[in-house]
């Protein structure tokens, strides 16, 4: 997941490749980077995107850096095609 702070808005902007050829997530929100905040706003943003609950969702790698590692606790059953369908209409 590649993050964008103090952007005009918050939203997703789909899939992307990185310097390295791997495809990651951009985002962008509007919260500063400061003492959490924009982690904080990614992940309300992930969970209101995926209809899913915030306590589903933690930033566990890269919590001061723009490249982030998001975990997403659930089933993989059931959140695997929903978070494909929410990619796939910001697409």
């Amino acid at each position: 997941m590649r993050l964008t702070p103090r952007a005009a808005s918050d939203r997703l902007l789909g899939v992307a490749l990185d310097e390295t050829g791997a495809a990651v997530l951009r985002a962008q929100v509007r919260a500063v980077p400061e003492n959490g905040k924009a982690n904080q706003a990614l992940v309300a943003l992930l969970a209101r995107r995926w209809r899913l609950p915030k306590s589903t969702l933690a930033v566990v790698q890269g919590t001061t850096a723009r490249r982030k590692l998001v975990q997403v606790d659930g089933p993989p059953e059931t959140l695997g095609p929903r978070i494909m369908e929410a990619l796939e209409q910001d697409g």
